[in-house]
């Protein structure tokens, strides 16, 4: 029988800092013999480290010791490899009922600490595994309510004292009896989380820099058939120009290709680096235990019959990464393409493309294996040049976000491209992207907008975000979000080989006016300043092209150029070419084409680098001059982000999370049974105004009070308590939502003035009874503004924007972001919004507060990074005036039992396809 109280969601598949694989889970009593066999593997050095004393065996009281804990007050971690237990880790609470479940108010410093140790086998040291332990740990401590952790260790253990000085947490020390103590909060500190994710970052880099820098390959299921995927696996390998080995794998050992070959890959002499695996389906699982067998670094799953098959494909694709993974292996697809390296000392063609791209500084991931081929040909023809490709097909496990922290340092790569069907973790995909971006661009394109458009055999969460709020996502990361693959080649092309623009100042050089009209027109649509055109005329001279490109490019006042040509009737324009070729090469300024309605980077516009591909300062060329423009535009808006200061998250040292987080436990422990909010979403409860108030107030934002009423007498007794100078309205949201105002009476000064509003709103409405009645205090005139949060079950917490009322909300005007928002994030959120001008002065209004609606944003969107049981929160009704910002209506759910999060303070892999715990 399962134990009730085993936390399955601490269980985690784990990147070590070499970038293999492991299991991070729970000690169990069944580990017992694990665990004797772990501890007769560790050196008598390490268990001296550990206890202190010669400790060569584990009695049978210290294995029950051990292995039995209650997961609250005693935790332990074991990190295993296939069966065997390579680490572990454990706290003891120290002091009696040190952490019971639910009551984090300790009465003593040291009901709220733990003892934290840890042993690692020694063949396994090194690898970083005592680090990744204490973020599990620490995680799982913050969960039970402790606040800091103690660890005794021995002065010349300098390896485990290192660790707890490395992981980012204060760290306090002293020597008692020759033993130094360690005592350090656990609280997720910038400084914690920051060390973690730089971990984070270069396991995932160096997990795929094993792919792409593989010594040696086995092709298993490689056959001397032809027309079957081995076969085609060989070939494109071979003559691929690979540098490394390549082994071909079939049960019969049949030569392919004049290469030897195996029976299986354990029979291979010397070591294997990668496999891609062509086998059927049903022998996938016993591939992976072979290859594990034999120490391979990953696989590459071109067979199909996985999660795209439908449910029974699901549950096979999940057994097949949780078993990858628990052997150390990472894994691209199943159902994928495969990979490609076009570097000169690699030249790594493993995937069904027979077409090895140019040389390039793109790199290239995808998720379709077919649409991947029209990708590779498209590159081709265009002469864009990758570094690397992937087509992860059902992305079970390698996915865009891992490519993305290896392209971050990939000195091979200068830009990115992505072509995303799906997102499985948003989250981090924003923190990542936004990371990268400010060092390299990202173009992407994000098909499946709507829930029938994500593919068959992607593992996605449901969400409830409006594509505004996946817009807003890509924005905010700095990625240059464009709809269609053409549009990506054509900013690619300009990104490749072109500086970026320094402005949007645009100046137009051609000898065609008709081309030279639509390149000035497609410029001012796309919020390009356009400079006069050149009209050179359609008998210009490749002088007259030298003399107005050199112009444009020296005017101060021009940002980048575009050249149009149209071939003369008695010439061919390669004088003209040679002039643009030299332009690119020589400016600092971006110089875009229409070229004899060239596509791509013609041989007449490249200036070759080493290897002979179109190099830095080509000159792309488009089939018409608006598709020119709009890449341009594009560049000009990623130059614009970069420029934009990254800002900086307001630590507000006056919120207490841990107050907010016991207010919103204690207000679900009192919700009334069988309360459920809407639809199947998790049992929960709506606050009242006053809890509302209360949870609001512990993050600095102050809920104006408001006195239910249900008669004439209680609103007079309500005005009288409040001192006169209030507003008696109706509250239901159809009447919230008229422009007239007319559910409102305002500046009620007296008693007779109150009963005569009364009157007025009762003849008006008609339910009365219905009418939600309140008073409240006057507040000074302004800009009505709405702000919301909403918990997604797939991107966690969205915060938007937009001015309060029916026009706003018809016209979908809102602005999105996802927290932690920085002030420069809250700013740009103020003024994306079309009506943002009547916040700034419209037409001789006072201008508001603006800096205080900035900090309000801010306040909100601390408060829902922080809590996910908060389902979601709205602050219906916001005045914005020039002294500052009144919150006059908001309301709250809560809801228990949310999913934990995909930004985990701990590293931790996406779980396999079907599995409950998020990426």
């Amino acid at each position: 029988m399962a134990d009730p109280t085993y936390p399955a969601h601490w269980e985690a598949d784990v990147l070590l800092l070499d970038g293999r694989a492991a299991h991070v889970r729970p000690i169990r009593p069944g580990d017992a013999d694990q665990l004797i066999a772990f501890y007769a593997r560790v050196s008598a050095e390490s268990k001296y480290l550990r206890f202190f004393a010669p400790y060569p065996t584990l009695s049978d009281r210290d294995v029950a010791f051990f292995t039995n804990v209650d997961h609250l007050d005693r935790v332990g971690l074991v990190v295993t490899l296939g069966a065997r237990v390579i680490a572990v880790g454990r706290y003891d609470a120290i002091g009696a009922g040190a952490a019971a479940e639910g009551d984090t108010d300790g009465d003593t410093e040291e009901a709220r600490a733990a003892e934290v140790a840890f042993l690692v086998e020694d063949a396994h040291q090194g690898r970083g595994l005592a680090q990744l332990l204490l973020e599990h740990l620490t995680q799982a401590g913050r969960e039970r309510g402790l606040e800091r952790f103690v660890a005794d260790v021995l002065p010349e253990n300098t390896r485990m004292i290192q660790t707890f000085r490395d992981a980012g947490y204060s760290v306090a020390s002293g020597i008692h009896d020759g033993v130094l103590r360690l005592v350090f909060p656990i609280d997720a500190t910038d400084t914690a989380v920051g060390v973690m994710r730089a971990r984070e970052h270069r396991a995932e880099s160096r997990s795929i820099q094993g792919f792409f820098q593989a010594r040696s390959v086995a092709v298993i299921g490689a056959s001397r058939r032809q027309d079957t995927i081995g076969l085609a696996l060989v070939r494109n390998l071979v003559l691929g120009g690979y540098t490394g080995r390549v082994f071909a794998v079939n049960p019969a050992a049949e030569p392919v290709s004049g290469l030897a070959a195996y029976p299986s890959v354990q029979d291979i002499p010397g070591p294997v680096d990668l496999a891609v695996v062509a086998v059927p389906v049903d022998a996938v699982e016993d591939v992976v235990l072979d290859c594990a067998a034999k120490g391979v670094h990953g696989l590459v799953v071109i067979s199909s019959g996985f999660a795209e098959t439908g449910e029974p494909g699901r549950r096979r694709q999940r057994r097949l990464v949780g078993l990858a993974r628990s052997y150390g292996l990472r894994l691209i697809g199943p159902n994928c393409l495969g990979l490609i390296n076009t570097a000169s000392d690699q030249s790594l063609n493993a995937s069904l493309s027979p077409l090895m791209p140019p040389r390039g500084r793109v790199g290239f991931f995808c998720q379709s294996g077919a649409l991947g081929v029209a990708i590779l040909e498209t590159v081709d023809r265009r002469g864009l040049g990758l570094s690397s490709f992937v087509s992860a097909g059902n992305r079970a496990d390698v996915s865009g976000n891992d490519l993305l922290q290896f392209w971050e340092e990939d000195e091979d790569t200068e830009v990115v491209l992505l072509y995303l069907e799906s997102i499985g973790n948003p989250r981090k995909f924003s923190r990542v992207a936004r990371r990268v971006a400010r060092r390299k661009p990202i173009v992407a394109v994000k098909s499946g907008r709507t829930p029938q458009g994500v593919p068959v055999g992607h593992a996605v969460r449901a969400t409830v975000a409006p594509q505004a709020a996946v817009d807003a996502m890509f924005r905010q990361a700095g990625v240059i979000q464009v709809d269609t693959l053409g549009e990506m080649f054509d900013v690619a092309q300009l990104l490749a080989h072109q500086p970026l623009p320094r402005g949007p100042r645009v100046a137009v050089v051609g000898n065609s006016d008709a081309l030279g009209l639509l390149a000035t027109d497609a410029a001012a649509a796309a919020g390009l300043v356009v400079q006069e055109p050149v009209e050179l005329g359609a008998d210009a001279s490749a002088e007259d092209f030298e003399r107005a490109l050199g112009h444009a490019v020296d005017d101060p006042d021009v940002d980048a150029v575009v050249a149009v040509f149209v071939p003369p009737v008695d010439g061919t324009g390669e004088q003209v070419a040679n002039v643009l070729a030299a332009v690119g090469a020589q400016s600092d300024k971006p110089l875009v084409s229409t070229f004899l309605a060239s596509e791509g980077v013609p041989e007449l516009l490249r200036v070759p680098d080493a290897d002979g591909a179109a190099g830095r300062g080509s000159v792309p060329s488009y089939p018409a001059p608006e598709a020119a423009v709009r890449a341009l535009a594009r560049a000009v808006g990623y130059a614009a982000w970069l420029q934009r200061p990254e800002g900086e998250v307001a630590a507000y040292g006056e919120v207490d999370t841990g107050t907010a987080r016991r207010l919103v436990e204690r207000m679900l422990a009192d919700r009334p049974e069988g309360v459920r909010p809407e639809g199947d979403r998790p049992e929960g409860v709506q606050l009242d105004a006053d809890q509302v108030g209360r949870l609001l107030a512990v993050y600095g934002i102050d809920l104006w009070p408001r006195i239910a009423v249900d008669s004439e007498d209680q609103a007079v007794a309500a005005g009288e308590r409040l001192g006169w100078n209030v507003v008696l309205k109706a509250t239901p949201p159809h009447l919230r939502q008229r422009p007239d105002l007319s559910h409102v009476r305002r500046s009620i000064g007296a008693a007779d003035g109150m009963r005569s509003a009364w009157r007025a709103l009762r003849d008006l409405i008609d339910d009365p009874a219905l009418a939600g009645m309140v008073v409240q205090r006057m507040a000074e005139p302004g800009i009505p503004l709405s702000l919301s949060s909403v918990e997604d079950p797939l991107f966690g917490p969205i915060l938007s924007f937009g001015i309060a009322g029916p026009t706003s909300d018809l016209l979908g005007d809102r602005a999105y972001r996802i927290p932690p928002l920085s002030d420069a994030d809250a700013a740009a959120m103020v003024r994306e919004v079309r009506s943002a001008p009547l916040l700034f002065g419209y037409r001789g209004s006072e201008r508001v507060d603006v800096g205080a609606v900035e900090e309000l944003l801010q306040r909100l969107a601390r408060l829902k990074n922080d809590l996910p049981e908060v389902a979601a929160l709205e602050l219906e009704l916001v005045l914005a005036g020039s002294d500052g910002v009144s919150v006059l209506a908001a309301s709250c759910r809560v809801a228990p039992g949310r999913d934990v999060r995909s930004d985990w303070f701990a590293r931790r892999l996406p779980a396999p396809v079907g599995d409950t715990v998020p990426d």
